[in-house]
């Protein structure tokens, strides 16, 4: 690790007590995240800064009093909520372990300002966008809708030293070409079309080569980078296109975590690493080459591979995807059948061999690609596809 005064921060015992477990699952709203302001209230800064589309409220959080300023966002999709428990987390370390060097070092040279979620409707829909059906992070020019005019007045007001913008990312991405999920994934956006390398971009490459450093010995060979094309509606590029070094953080897979109970202590650990080099470091930028040392992501990944089955009397490999449906309150992983051929060269989270079984499915239903599947069959042998 290269900030050893990380180390004790980064046990599991630690963090099971600092752990807020008023907010689990990947179901989250603004409900959850009042519940979040009530136990907060007496000890942080907390201001409604505008309102939704439908009038939901959206909340930002004040802590710390140094000179160097820190914009974070989560939730800007409403269906991406592994940062917003990450971010919960991280209050409540604040909150119970204030006087430990690190926090107080963050908070004596940095003053934080968080939203939590800023897509409170498509929370509350389980949507990518927002209640006009529109993507808040391709907003970020034509500022049509609130939730983008909010985050973009807080930008002005603030005139923040650095930018983080939070988000999860689907299970099909690997780090690099191997069969390692991107746990966690990160990018310093673009600031033109160029992709040019200033030192203010220097400085959010350093301090993403330092997360990965950090994080490496806990997520071995899980750790990638996103292409950096340029497209200026976008909040990390727009932010970056003003010189503010931005980093975008996009919470992965981990092995049978489609909860993302154990991602988020991952993703809370890279938060404390990054504050923890502003804070500390005066030269964020002096490591940026370290940075394109992290592979870049691939589309490798399906959640479920079953190999060397028969179908239509034929020896193929099947794949599966989740699809997540938000259904009473919860999120339930519907299994798809996403591509059925001889050889499928990808990974799968979960691999099965068919062992040349016939694969049926209830009934006389066709195997065919892009379909649910509730059931499988193996000859006589059931399969259980469904996640939970």
């Amino acid at each position: 690790m290269k900030n050893e005064a990380l180390k004790d921060l980064f046990g599991d015992s630690w963090y099971s007590r600092i752990k807020f477990d008023g907010i689990t699952g990947r179901y989250l709203t603004i409900s959850d995240i009042e519940l979040v302001n009530e136990s907060f209230e007496k000890y942080f800064e907390i201001t409604e800064i505008g309102r939704s589309v439908q009038e939901r409220p959206v909340y930002m959080y004040k802590l710390g009093s140094g000179k160097i300023k820190v914009l974070a966002w989560s939730q800007m999709h409403g269906n991406e909520s592994t940062t917003t428990k990450a971010v919960v987390d991280l209050l409540n370390a604040f909150k119970e372990d204030v006087s430990n060097e690190v926090f107080s070092l963050i908070l004596k040279s940095c003053s934080l300002y968080i939203i939590p979620m800023l897509n409170p409707d498509g929370a509350q829909e389980y949507t990518r966008v927002n209640a006009n059906l529109v993507d808040l992070n391709r907003d970020l020019q034509n500022l049509s809708q609130p939730e983008s005019r909010i985050l973009k007045m807080q930008y002005d007001l603030i005139g923040p030293d650095f930018c983080l913008n939070l988000h999860d990312q689907r299970t099909i991405f690997s780090a690099g070409n191997k069969p390692k999920p991107a746990t966690l994934s990160f990018l310093t956006p673009s600031k033109d079309k160029e992709r040019s390398i200033d030192g203010f971009r220097k400085k959010s490459m350093g301090l993403i080569a330092g997360i990965a450093e950090d994080l490496k010995a806990q997520l071995p060979e899980q750790i990638g980078r996103y292409d950096d094309a340029f497209n200026i509606n976008c909040a990390g590029d727009t932010f970056q296109n003003l010189s503010t070094p931005t980093l975008l953080f996009e919470a992965g897979h981990f092995p049978d975590d489609y909860e993302r109970e154990a991602v988020r202590k991952y993703v809370f650990r890279a938060l404390l690493s990054c504050l923890y080099q502003i804070a500390s470091r005066n030269d964020p930028g002096s490591n940026y080459e370290d940075y394109f040392k992290i592979p870049e992501n691939q589309k490798l990944f399906n959640d479920i591979i079953i190999r060397n089955v028969e179908v239509d009397s034929e020896l193929k490999d099947v794949s599966i995807q989740f699809k997540e449906i938000l259904l009473d309150a919860k999120i339930e992983f519907q299994p798809v059948i996403e591509k059925i051929a001889k050889n499928i060269e990808k990974f799968g989270h979960r691999e099965v061999d068919g062992g040349r079984r016939k694969l049926r499915l209830l009934g006389e239903e066709k195997v065919v690609e892009n379909v649910i599947v509730n059931k499988i069959f193996l000859n006589t042998a059931e399969l259980q596809v469904k996640y939970g």
